[in-house]
């Protein structure tokens, strides 16, 4: 099980890790987050020097429940634990603009069972 305290703890163990440059499709604002959201990805999992892909994702689908898709928040979900959404901001401001969407007053199952999510 992982949380956000193993989540620092990694961060400091792997302080020189990088975060990569990743283009999947055209979309260049998905674009710039996504190598973002896979360092948060291997921060929660501690697979940052994990070099085997299928070892790093045996080691998502023990930490994680749902990891996400562009349409539906959250990025990711620790099971029996938190939500976790990804923001990648370029300013210095105080105020972070969570989504440009009307957020949901509550999670149903149905959202879940949609996208093929245990919960």
């Amino acid at each position: 099980m992982s949380n956000i305290l193993r989540a620092f703890i990694n961060i400091v163990n792997n302080y020189q890790a990088n975060v990569s440059t990743l283009t999947n499709g055209n979309n260049r604002a998905n674009n710039m987050g996504d190598g973002l959201e896979e360092f948060v990805k291997d921060i929660f999992a501690g697979t940052i020097n994990e070099t085997n892909e299928q070892n790093r994702l045996a080691a998502f689908s023990q930490i994680y429940s749902y990891s996400g898709n562009k349409n539906n928040p959250p990025d990711l979900i620790l099971k029996n634990s938190d939500a976790i959404e990804i923001k990648k901001i370029e300013s210095h401001s105080t105020a972070i603009a969570l989504n440009s969407s009307y957020p949901k007053a509550k999670l149903f199952p149905e959202h879940f069972v949609e996208n093929n999510v245990n919960i």
